[in-house]
């Protein structure tokens, strides 16, 4: 028998020449989209991707007649509209308790672990905390109503850095006050100041030092939405509003790469766009449009042209995209929910039995939680929205139940100012 023997060199040389050739093998291609946080649970505003949608299955087809079972409710939370976010079994959440903007967390069976602050509150006009959390790396970041961005440490409250980002960037505030619920992006923390230093900015998330910022746009000023992280022709990045635009940067530089308008007479700009096939589309408030814009990569940079436009409008409440179906609610005229075709703008549904308000989906169902605190479990079908589920979440007359629901784990949490309460969703 012929034996081959293979020296020790040659041995290594064909592994490196084997990993050459791999290593010259173009690396699979990354799927344009939204780009979910590498985080688990509901880590951030709106979800691991920030576009509302849950990806559980599994969970109750319809309600009983007066709603899920509820498991516990948490009171003394602060007045405010935020959302909790949880990761690896702690909820973390904001409000204004006296004098300042509270963060606490809690065990998932309710139980307080630790409370600190992030400084004062709001009293001005709808006074309440505005912003959530965000997780990332065993490390909370929250801004203030006053643009104070603060971290800490998620274990145990400890505050590691804090930085006044109007101050940084020579912003000023506005009317209702700064809610914009931060973004983390690897090592960075962007947030959209609108200031003469910058309109948008980039954080180094372990110290609070700028990395990178965008240039300010003239007469523009910051808005009250939340951004979002997505991959377009390759490229990264972060799309948001300001006072008066829509906006795309790159994610690395925080290079400004196209601009849309979305003036409103108040520049209050709420919602969080929504992006898909590259397509995004913005809601502004006020007897204003929502639009939808088709970027194109031109080799210098992106275009933004306008394909269609409808009368919805919002103040309160983020769109979701589901099944290329397009479900939100208007605010001034009408105020009540809608679906819309994403490719057309088409109106294929229309229910009127919620007002405006917010709502996520998952397993087939849409969570709605309007502005008089009704919660809505909603199926679409084929020509219609039908409810499968209703309660109320207060029995006081309300018009400001503005909290998003958020769902995890077969757990439904409901938030109104003071009170957030769990719900049990999963099927038997």
């Amino acid at each position: 028998m012929n034996r081959v023997r293979v020296s020790h060199t040659s041995a290594v040389s064909a592994v490196i020449l084997v990993s050459l050739l791999v290593g010259a093998c173009p690396a699979p291609a990354q799927t344009d989209g939204l780009i979910a946080s590498p985080e688990p649970d509901w880590p951030q505003w709106r979800g691991p991707r920030r576009d509302g949608v849950s990806d559980e299955k599994g969970l109750l087809s319809e309600w009983p007649q007066d709603g899920p079972e509820r498991l516990w409710t948490i009171d003394g939370l602060g007045k405010g509209w935020s959302s909790p976010i949880i990761v690896h079994n702690r909820l973390y959440i904001t409000g204004d308790v006296g004098e300042d903007l509270v963060i606490s967390a809690f065990a998932l069976d309710g139980t307080p672990v630790w409370r600190t602050t992030n400084g004062a509150y709001w009293k001005n006009p709808y006074p309440g905390g505005r912003a959530c959390c965000a997780f990332s790396e065993g490390r909370l970041y929250n801004m203030n109503a006053h643009g104070r961005v603060a971290c800490l440490d998620a274990a145990s409250g400890q505050e590691l850095w804090a930085v006044d980002v109007l101050e940084r960037f020579e912003g000023k505030n506005i009317t209702w006050a700064m809610s914009e619920c931060l973004l983390v992006d690897g090592g960075n923390v962007i947030v959209t100041p609108g200031g003469k230093q910058a309109l948008m900015a980039a954080l180094d998330k372990r110290t609070g030092e700028t990395v990178w910022t965008t240039p300010p746009l003239e007469d523009d000023v910051v808005s009250h939405s939340s951004p979002i992280l997505l991959r377009y022709a390759g490229h990264r990045q972060i799309v948001n509003c300001s006072a008066v635009h829509g906006f795309g940067v790159d994610a690395d530089t925080g290079e400004l790469l196209w601009t849309v308008p979305v003036r409103n007479r108040y520049g209050t700009n709420v919602s969080t766009p929504v992006y898909n096939s590259g397509r995004v589309f913005f809601m502004t408030p006020y007897d204003s449009l929502g639009r939808q814009y088709r970027l194109a990569a031109n080799g210098a940079g992106v275009d933004a042209t306008l394909t269609w436009d409808t009368f919805i409008d919002a103040v309160t409440g983020c769109a979701v995209l589901v099944d290329g179906i397009l479900y939100a609610a208007g605010y001034a005229k009408p105020k009540w929910w809608f679906g819309f075709d994403w490719d057309t703008g088409q109106t294929k549904y229309e229910m009127k039995d919620f007002t405006t308000g917010a709502a996520i989906y998952a397993d087939g169902r849409l969570y709605i939680l309007d502005e008089q605190g009704n919660v809505g479990l909603i199926r679409p079908a084929a020509h219609r929205l039908e409810i499968v589920g209703r309660f109320s979440l207060t029995s006081e007359r309300v018009r400001d139940a503005w909290a998003h629901p958020v769902l995890l784990d077969g757990r439904l949490y409901l938030r109104y100012h003071d009170m957030l309460s769990c719900y049990d969703v999963r099927q038997p």
